[in-house]
């Protein structure tokens, strides 16, 4: 039997009817979208166009207010340095949290490099910010707002209409990675309020390699820097060959998860529920992270005290399919700066596995997952005394974000 796949925040199975949508334009229907002279490029320019709106439809938006990119990291670095570079005669201070996608982190560093002042805020033990927080934050330099609306770690979910009324009160630009949010739970642009939304194709059951930047369509236009050059694609915000199949694909999985985010929702979060359920009443010393009611609906994000993550995912390696944090950072074996902002020591953080529930995970995936969970945790602690993890965490991003 093939390993229970719990790991739907690092990515998603692909949509047979994405993956049938998008087969013409991987064999006979090759033509280059940009091509405006034969048929071959008006039929490829009508299957972007058709997904374009699809996938703005899914978040509420229009059409014209997509920005095809290769994922939701180069939408996140468009958004924040592309903003911040146009927008710099306005003001040169930026606002965003401590549990950030590195996706998010990472451009604010280089933001700080050229010059501009990042304020990020510590979250509470929940990894949760309240719009008083951010409030308190806003300076008259500052012009944007960049928060996740669902934390890819521990699942919490900010209120983002909330504190994106509060930078809209103060004439500040808010933008929201919501890769992991959106096709998990409801997503309107207009409701949310935010100028700016990040996501991307395979966290929704679409391909890899392609995401989004919605941008607000206002007068005046929102201003952004582009941060590639070498054409006038997209608005010329992003250059180069548009990818025509991953377009298709990301239409079609994006039109069907907005379609089913209410009932998918409620099934897959019992289903989260039912896991841990069977962990929580079985083993002692379990720590739970994340708001235990604000957070995506297939996310549970448990600390195994006496143990591992790294040893606890070894020994199941052959049953369930887990990851102890970030697919982004899963080869690096220092401790989640996401847990260590929420107040977890090390040895809790090291002993920290993210489960992801997903769309075709069954009950018997769940019992059979927490079965393997319990009994690996069970046998490590019985094997050996505790051992927490004497390795010095990494602490690049979160002494840079205090």
């Amino acid at each position: 039997m093939r390993p229970v796949y719990l790991d739907h925040h690092a990515t998603t199975p692909l949509d047979p009817e994405a993956l049938d949508a998008m087969m013409p334009f991987l064999r006979g229907e090759f033509g280059n979208a940009a091509s405006r002279t034969h048929a071959y490029g008006w039929r490829a320019a009508e299957a972007v166009e058709s997904a374009r709106a699809r996938v703005a439809a899914a978040i509420g938006g229009e059409a014209r207010e997509i920005v095809f990119t290769s994922g939701a990291t180069e939408a996140n670095n468009l958004a924040i340095l592309g903003f911040a570079e146009a927008n710099a005669d306005r003001g040169r201070h930026v606002v965003t949290a401590a549990t950030e996608h590195t996706s998010v982190l990472d451009p604010c560093r280089e933001l700080r490099a050229r010059g501009f002042d990042v304020g990020v805020l510590p979250v509470d033990s929940d990894g949760r910010l309240s719009p008083e927080d951010v409030a308190r934050s806003l300076k008259p330099e500052t012009i944007l707002v960049t928060l996740a609306l669902a934390n890819n770690e521990i699942g919490t979910l900010h209120p983002i209409a909330a504190i994106a009324m509060a930078a809209r009160e103060r004439g500040i630009a808010c933008h929201c990675d919501a890769s992991q949010a959106v096709g998990k739970v409801p997503v309107d642009v207009r409701r949310l309020g935010v100028d700016l939304l990040s996501f991307t194709a395979h966290k929704l059951y679409g391909p890899k390699g392609v995401g989004a930047l919605w941008v607000r369509r206002a007068t005046p236009r929102l201003a952004l820097a582009p941060l590639l050059f070498g054409g006038g694609h997209e608005k010329g915000l992003r250059p180069g060959t548009p990818n025509v199949p991953g377009a298709v694909g990301f239409g079609v999985a994006a039109e069907k998860a907005a379609g089913r985010v209410f009932e998918e929702s409620l099934r897959i979060g019992s289903l989260r529920d039912r896991l841990e359920r069977s962990i929580l009443g079985r083993l002692p010393g379990v720590v739970r992270n994340g708001h235990p009611a604000e957070r995506l609906p297939g996310n549970a994000n448990l600390s195994f005290e006496g143990v591992t993550a790294e040893a606890v995912m070894e020994g199941m390696r052959d049953e369930v399919a887990v990851s102890s944090g970030s697919a982004c950072s899963s080869a690096s074996v220092s401790a989640s700066h996401v847990l260590l902002a929420i107040g977890r020591d090390e040895r809790l953080a090291h002993a920290s596995i993210r489960f992801g529930v997903g769309r075709q995970n069954t009950e018997k995936d769940i019992d059979r997952a927490a079965d393997a969970v319990v009994r690996e945790v069970t046998r490590l602690r019985a094997a050996e005394p505790a051992r927490t993890a004497e390795r010095p965490a990494d602490r690049r991003i979160i002494e840079w974000s205090r």
